[in-house]
């Protein structure tokens, strides 16, 4: 008996690594074949694919410095782009207008200077938030379009704490300026963006996941705090005298012995967004112009659509280039997604040929490509994508955090804390396991 840790994504492997380092005996299981959750990546025929977008700017030194020690890293400025109605614009929309016809730099800046105006105590949503922050032209034909794309629920149905600084608030000078001209200044909340150069995204964590003893193929099906024991699908189980869990909360509220119907409930509310990775390799090396870019049109099923070649080079074979594409839908408890593309509850998910099409006909019709240059063309789907922040979210987060603290199962992570982790802080998440 000893520590055992659930989960060998960033906040897993950073608690094991954490925890070996203080002289506790630790191992991790992991349900995958693989170790990395959401960091991992796959590779086909040369093209390696990162399980979503991902890049580090990690403020603390310590972090930063285990970062690098892992391996050495590019530092990418972080200039994107935004994609709509056929025309380009710098990240963030509102302050690059200048490639717009006139008449819709005009309604958005007329509109901008007329946007409601509201104390911060008085806005109730997230809807509320961006009319007040960029007008009401402006956010109904971009932030509240991404916003159904990205999170796939409508602006109005999320509330606002999650958004800190990941929005640029501009004041009226900086959009009157970015309508005339292109603005050189990257108004982005972090000055670069690091990633691996080689290896793909995980690599970060080579340094942690030295020597840490990781059980693969291991699904938790039941876990009883009162007996303190973990049971797998295939059939084992394991004693634990501290258990650690990155599972996501809608799926352990399923495995626990005696949980009471009001906790397991709770943690089945839970909204996250799951998704498609459409991931493309082409025998050209110069299809890829922007490191990542944001798409509005809603008929574009991705949202977002980034470059693992100009991540780094090490990603494609000499002489080629790669896209991957994100598309979101919005899902609940963890549900499974039907044949009929529907969950339990009836989101709506197309298939995954659908996807596929849509993707592949859409960003060649935008210009990025010709069909016939693609050599390698994969969709994976992902459970677990993102947190949704409704209404709802902290009583429900709340209530089974505290259930899960009553009974002994320390949760870390973004899903197992059920927050908006961006990499270094699921990371010093599961570094504060050592922390007693």
């Amino acid at each position: 008996m000893g520590t055992v840790i659930l989960g060998s994504g960033i906040a897993g492997i950073s608690a094991g690594y954490h925890l070996e380092k203080s002289g506790e005996n630790v191992v991790i299981y992991e349900k995958d074949s693989d170790w990395g959750g959401l960091c991992g990546n796959f590779t086909i025929d040369g093209f390696r694919f990162d399980r979503f977008v991902h890049f580090t700017f990690a403020p603390d030194e310590y972090i930063k410095n285990i970062f690098e020690e892992s391996s050495p890293t590019f530092p990418h400025p972080p200039v994107s782009y935004n994609y709509w109605n056929g025309y380009w614009l710098k990240h963030p929309a509102q302050n690059n207008l200048w490639s717009l016809p006139v008449k819709e730099k005009v309604k958005i800046i007329e509109d901008f200077v007329n946007r409601p105006q509201k104390e911060v105590l008085e806005i109730k949503n997230y809807e509320e938030w961006l009319r007040v922050q960029y007008g009401n032209y402006f956010a109904e034909n971009f932030p509240f379009k991404y916003t159904r794309k990205y999170w796939g629920v409508e602006p109005e149905d999320l509330e606002t704490k999650w958004v800190g600084n990941r929005l640029h608030v501009s004041p009226l000078g900086e959009v009157l300026r970015g309508s005339y001209e292109e603005q050189a200044e990257n108004f982005y909340y972090t000055k670069f963006m690091k990633y691996p150069k080689k290896g793909g995204f995980r690599s970060i964590l080579n340094k942690c996941r030295e020597g840490l003893d990781i059980r693969f193929n291991k699904k938790v099906i039941k876990i009883n705090p009162q007996e303190k024991i973990v049971i797998f699908k295939d059939g084992t189980s394991t004693k634990y005298t501290r258990l650690i869990s990155s599972l996501p909360l809608p799926e352990i509220v399923k495995m626990i012995d005696g949980i009471p119907e009001e906790v397991k409930e709770a943690g089945l509310n839970l909204m996250h967004t799951s998704g498609y990775m459409v991931s493309l390799g082409f025998n050209r090396p110069d299809v890829a112009k922007h490191l990542w870019f944001y798409i509005y049109d809603e008929d574009i099923l991705p949202a977002r659509v980034y470059s693992p070649n100009l991540k780094s080079a090490d990603n494609v074979p000499e002489g080629c280039s790669s896209l991957q594409a994100e598309i979101f839908f919005a899902n609940k408890g963890g549900e499974e997604i039907t044949a009929t593309g529907k969950s339990a509850s009836g989101w709506e998910i197309p298939s995954k040929e659908a996807v596929l099409k849509n993707t592949i006909e859409k960003l060649a019709g935008m210009g990025l490509f010709k069909e016939e240059e693609i050599v390698v063309k994969d969709i994976r789907f992902e459970k677990y994508a993102n947190v949704i922040f409704d209404k709802d979210i902290y009583k429900n987060r709340a209530t089974v955090l505290d259930y899960l603290n009553k009974v002994g199962i320390e949760s870390i992570g973004r899903f197992g804390k059920w927050e908006y982790f961006w990499t270094h802080q699921a990371f010093q998440d599961g570094r504060k396991v050592c922390v007693q």
